[in-house]
Order: C-alpha cells, then structure tokens, then sequence
C-alpha cells in the first residue's frame, strides 16, 4: 500500500470510449447528456484523482490535500483502474491498449476478441502492441447478443477456454436470466478465470431478486469465478440506489463469493447517470464495506481484482 494511504482501491470496472471510432448508440443525447462525449484516460486520471482529494489522499502528481479533509483523517485513493470494453471491435480494443500505454491510470485492459472466431489468431495478432501485457481480459455482450444462448455455443466454450491457456480471464456480463447458462459455461471452462460483472444485475422485483439470488449462489459455487461490486447505480434509478437495495445485494454477493472473490468497481463513466455520481457511489461501497475487516476490505478493495486479472502491485 502506498504510503500514508488506509485504504488503496483498484477501480476493477470504467470505460474509455472514442464516439467517432466506437460510437455509442445507447446512449441517448439528452437524457444522458453527462456521458454523451468522448472519455479519454485524461478524464479517468482526472477522476479518480478527485477521489482521492475528497478523502484525504495526495493525487499522483502530489498535488495537496483538499481543504475540506482533515489532516488526522484516514486517507483514501484509488490507484488505478480496469477499462473494459464497450464495442465488439479489434480497433477498440487496440485504441485501449494505446490508451493503457499513455497512462498510468491503466492498470488493465479488458478488450475483445470473437470468441466464435480463432481466437488464438486474433491474440497473437494483438500479441504486436507494444502494452499488450495490459490485456488482462475479454469480454462480450452476451446481454445484448442477437443470439439468446450465445453464452451455449459450443465454440464460444472453446474461445474462453483458449483464453485461460493464456491466463487471460473472461468478463461475464449477462442478465438474470443468463445466470444459469453463465454457470453452465463457468463448469464447462475451469481453467479460465471468469469475473461476473456488475453481481450480474440484481433485480428490483422480489421475486426476481429471489431468482437472481438462487442464481448468484450456484454461480458462485464454481470456485474459479469472480464478481465486481458495480453497476448497481449507473441507471440513475433513485429505487436502484437506495440503501437497503444495496444492502441486500451486496450481503447476498458477500454470502455467495464471500471478500475474496469480490471487487469494488465503479462503472464509471456511466456511474455519472446516478445522483451524485462518482462520488455518491464511492460513499455507498465505503459504507458498505465498513463492516468488514481489514484484511477482507483490503481483498474487495483491489486484492481479488488483482488476482483475477493478474496485476501486479
């Protein structure tokens, strides 16, 4: 841990995104006018450099102190952060890469391949970008794939496989309902690390809470697979965020992945969408993670994104 910091977090979730290179057609204009624009890893530098001027810490160019902080108070920082893809495309995933190498924010990258493809063509074709070390993991919208048992197929089972002959892990990000075909494919590759983004979306309903949480537990049980404490906020939705929501989703992750197999992610820019942003969802997970100790708060912090993306200290 650097120096005078309590607490050092791994950012295991953000997106940078060129909208001329990878548009965004999700995003609506207005209605989500706060991420409607290009993120640069001179915005996530700059970011995650607040985060640690609203708690205490010195940012990465030594910058002081904020003057809201108490000089006695515990300081808090998040050194770096995973960028995870948000297009299915090499040049994506290349434009990461470079990202990565201009900045020291980066500490991994998640990009894409086509895991129906030759995988192992496309990665020794990346193999040449002088920060492919930083390619730490994959990741596919399953969620949104034209195809509803993409998560099934027989020669994505084989792509994620060639990913952990690699040691490089895969990304799941699915919905509720994808929970089961997630898990089925977690026992059919038990040599590739899998980490569930976002505790694979918890629900608002109470039955589907129920099911997401049966869900959950039998994912969980495949010991190779790991989950990030994110997205839980980035709809904006007041219902989504309130507190007793997070509680329950983050005690049933707890139970289910226990601290380490669990990582703090942000989500961050689409994090923006909530209320209060950034910030509003950093004090959430400080909340949240309060109650642990701090050998378990250190894992949730960055010691499991560390392990399963392979990033060194």
């Amino acid at each position: 841990m650097a120096h005078g910091l309590s607490r050092e977090l791994l950012d295991a979730h953000v997106h940078l995104w060129d909208l001329a290179l990878t548009p965004q057609p999700w995003i609506d204009p207005v209605a989500m006018s706060a991420i409607a624009r290009d993120f640069g890893a001179g915005d996530l530098a700059d970011q995650l450099g607040e985060v640690g001027r609203e708690h205490g810490a010195d940012d990465p160019d030594g910058a002081a102190r904020s003057a809201d902080a108490s000089p006695s108070s515990p300081a808090i920082a998040v050194t770096g952060a995973v960028v995870v893809q948000a297009d299915h495309s090499l040049d994506e995933t290349r434009w990461l890469l470079d990202a990565a190498s201009a900045s020291t924010a980066v500490a991994a990258v998640v990009g894409w391949v086509d895991l129906t493809g030759d995988v192992a063509a496309q990665l020794d074709e990346l193999a040449g970008h002088p920060a492919v070390g930083l390619l730490r993991g994959i990741r596919h919208l399953a969620h949104v794939d034209a195809d509803p048992d993409w998560l099934g197929r027989d020669d994505v089972a084989a792509g994620v496989a060639e990913l952990g002959r690699r040691g490089i892990a895969f990304d799941l990000v699915v919905r509720p309902w994808q929970l089961g075909q997630a898990t089925a494919l977690a026992r059919r590759v038990p040599g590739t690390r899998l980490v569930l983004d976002h505790l694979g979306n918890p629900p608002l309903d109470a039955e589907a809470e129920a099911d997401w949480r049966a869900g959950v537990a039998a994912l969980a049980a495949c010991e190779h697979v790991s989950a990030k404490v994110s997205g839980l906020v980035s709809g904006g939705d007041a219902d989504a965020a309130a507190p007793e929501r997070l509680d329950r989703a983050f005690d049933a992750a707890l139970a289910a992945f226990g601290p380490g197999r669990l990582m703090y992610g942000s989500d961050w820019p689409l994090v923006r969408l909530a209320a209060d942003g950034y910030r509003g969802w950093f004090v959430e997970y400080l909340r949240l993670t309060a109650p642990l100790s701090a050998a378990e708060r250190d894992a949730v912090d960055a010691g499991s994104a560390r392990t399963a993306y392979g990033i060194a200290r």
